[in-house]
């Protein structure tokens, strides 16, 4: 488990960016917290770190985003508009699990029933002073602990 205190955007996306470099090719991330804790903010950094120069759009709207990222898929979705967990079947969830891509996944809670067992769950809260916000990086398989390793490390 890992635990931090991040002061602004700028130390989002540099946690990001480390996340990034421990992720192997093949893994599949909750991101939990409230509306605008930065959960995108961090997927940007995640995504700069994997080799991807452009935008990063919240896919709030859209659902999924896909990347075309050097050496594996990424596949960044936002359940909140989920009306229902059946839904990722039309999305294709199964079929982005069964490949070797990165599958980031806000609001997790909407696909419950759906998703199996994140390899890392992630959460972002909002400090006491309202501006910084608390990471929380746990582990729920061996694939996670090995990323939670190779952070701590690096």
């Amino acid at each position: 488990m890992i635990e931090r205190l991040l002061h602004g955007e700028e130390e989002q996306i540099a946690f990001g960016v480390r996340l990034g470099r421990a992720l192997g090719p093949r893994a599949l991330v909750f991101l939990e917290g409230d509306m605008g804790a930065g959960k995108t903010t961090l997927v940007r950094g995640l995504l700069r770190a994997r080799g991807h120069s452009g935008a990063v759009k919240s896919p709030t709207y859209t659902l999924v985003e896909p990347y075309d990222l050097p050496g594996c898929a990424c596949y960044h979705l936002d359940l909140y508009r989920l009306g229902d967990p059946e839904e990722l079947e039309y999305l294709g969830l199964r079929e982005m699990l069964s490949v070797s891509a990165l599958v980031l996944v806000e609001w997790p809670d909407r696909g419950a029933g759906w998703l199996p067992d994140p390899d890392l769950c992630l959460t972002l809260s909002y400090a006491e002073d309202g501006a910084a916000r608390r990471v929380h990086l746990e582990a729920s398989t061996e694939r996670g602990r090995t990323v939670i390793s190779a952070f701590s490390g690096g």
